[in-house]
């Protein structure tokens, strides 16, 4: 638990030493000042929880100190002390900020409980200040369930850009949530009280698409017997989120470009183009520029949709949330078919940890609701999980090291890893340091002990 710092302020040494003790004697950590000059000294270099002062000191008094801390540090609580209870005073210190004011001479008993009182007080606000941040990075995206630092770096993102009208490109392995993103930039822009509207490039077959998305007026081609409103006319004001345009024909990719180039709708069979205002946020989990390099993607749409890129980490990327994940698809599981049970214990996760989710997000939910549908036991045990999940060995399992007789050197065996990984993913630092469960900056600062660059001797 963190420790709280308190600075005492009096020109009483007898009593600014006594109050130290006292304060110390209940866990807290306590600088001491003689007046208001050096605390404010103390203050700028080393920043406080809590400071309790005198009122009445030469030169600067209890009071000046505590105007000073309200506009420098406004986050530090004071405490004023006085052997001059007078109602004015006190009236005066709290209106010009203090939390509390204490009469001298000082009653350790009232001491503490002030303090106390002081320090939960500042408690409450940092878990409301913390709250709120969660929040804010939340909103609109409560349905994004973990708290992993590359999944909160890929929301904080999101946040930016939904602010803007900038058309958003979101990479992302299938399973990982590219929609739940694109529908929380919408969510959180200001056009969400417009439509959303949703077209899978992949799932509609090439020779309708071209009407599925602009729409076609009557007599355009044979069994065009009335006008039909499109996906991006539907989505008129709002927002057109286009998911697997890596899957669009190339003809019709042209007609995005136009679209994002003149914000103009080509209707099938329409003499004219009509304006349109929409914005666009397509995904993919192709790989963008190896298909623009084999002329399967347009180079041009590719830099019009790639303004904001927001690359999805796969769930194998960001294993500490698949705790919160099974909870909170347990639970919704649970909810949706009426049962009351089973439980998952959670000796399980261990298993749900090791194996890498090459279904992501979507396969880790779709095995959650599986066992909760076939379970008939208060409890889901081991054997319950398919047989992928039960077969899977930890790493260092599976390794099975045999050191030898005479001994080994850790260090060597360290920096053999180290080359072995790297030279696996071909030098990819990022990949090797998956591999490995470090960070990139942890794998750096191994490969610069050993020296070591991309698997081999610098």
């Amino acid at each position: 638990m963190k420790k709280r710092t308190i600075l005492v302020v009096d020109d009483d040494e007898s009593l600014r030493r006594v109050t130290q003790v006292q304060l110390e004697d209940e866990g807290y950590a306590v600088t001491t000042a003689s007046d208001a000059n050096e605390a404010v000294r103390i203050l700028s270099s080393k920043p406080q929880d809590l400071v309790v002062t005198d009122l009445s000191m030469p030169g600067r008094s209890g009071l000046d100190l505590l105007r000073e801390i309200r506009a420098s540090h406004p986050g530090t609580i004071v405490v004023l002390m006085t052997a001059f209870g007078t109602v004015e005073s006190a009236v005066e210190a709290m209106r010009v900020g203090a939390y509390d004011y204490i009469t001298k001479p000082v009653n350790p008993d009232n001491l503490r409980m002030v303090v106390k009182k002081a320090v939960e007080y500042l408690s409450l606000n940092e878990e409301a200040e913390s709250l709120r941040n969660v929040l804010g990075v939340r909103c609109g995206f409560e349905d994004i369930v973990g708290n992993s630092a590359a999944l909160i770096s890929v929301i904080e993102k999101a946040q930016r850009a939904a602010r803007t009208d900038a058309t958003v490109m979101i990479y992302g392995e299938t399973g990982t949530g590219k929609e739940r993103i694109a529908t929380g930039i919408h969510q959180r822009s200001s056009r969400s009280s417009k439509p959303l509207v949703t077209l899978n490039c992949g799932a509609i077959p090439p020779e309708l698409l071209e009407s599925e998305l602009f729409g076609h007026t009557k007599g355009a081609f044979t069994g065009a017997t009335e006008s039909k409103k499109g996906r991006v006319e539907a989505a008129n004001c709002g927002t057109l989120f286009l998911d697997e345009i890596g899957d669009m024909p190339l003809d019709l990719q042209l007609k995005i470009l136009r679209l994002l180039q003149n914000r103009e709708l080509e209707k099938v069979g329409a003499p004219a183009p009509l304006k349109i205002d929409v914005r666009i946020i397509a995904a993919t989990h192709r790989d963008l520029r190896a298909l623009v390099s084999e002329g399967r993607f347009r180079e041009d749409l590719y830099y019009r949709l790639n303004v904001v890129p927001i690359e999805l980490p796969a769930l194998r990327d960001r294993k500490d949330d698949i705790p919160a994940l099974v909870q909170h698809f347990w639970e919704r599981s649970l909810a949706k078919h009426s049962k009351a049970g089973p439980k998952m214990p959670t000796h399980l996760l261990r298993y749900l940890t090791h194996y890498d989710w090459p279904g992501n997000v979507r396969e880790l939910e779709n095995l959650i609701e599986r066992l909760v549908v076939l379970s008939d036991g208060d409890e889901v045990s081991a054997e319950d999980l398919p047989e992928a999940l039960q077969s899977r060995q930890s790493p260092l399992t599976a390794l099975r090291l045999q050191l030898p007789r005479e001994g080994i050197s850790l260090e060597r065996l360290e920096r053999e890893v180290l080359q072995q990984a790297l030279a696996r993913f071909g030098g990819n630092q990022t990949r090797a340091a998956h591999y490995l469960g470090l960070s990139r900056k942890t794998l750096i600062y191994r490969m610069e002990k050993f020296s070591l660059r991309n698997g081999r001797d610098t």
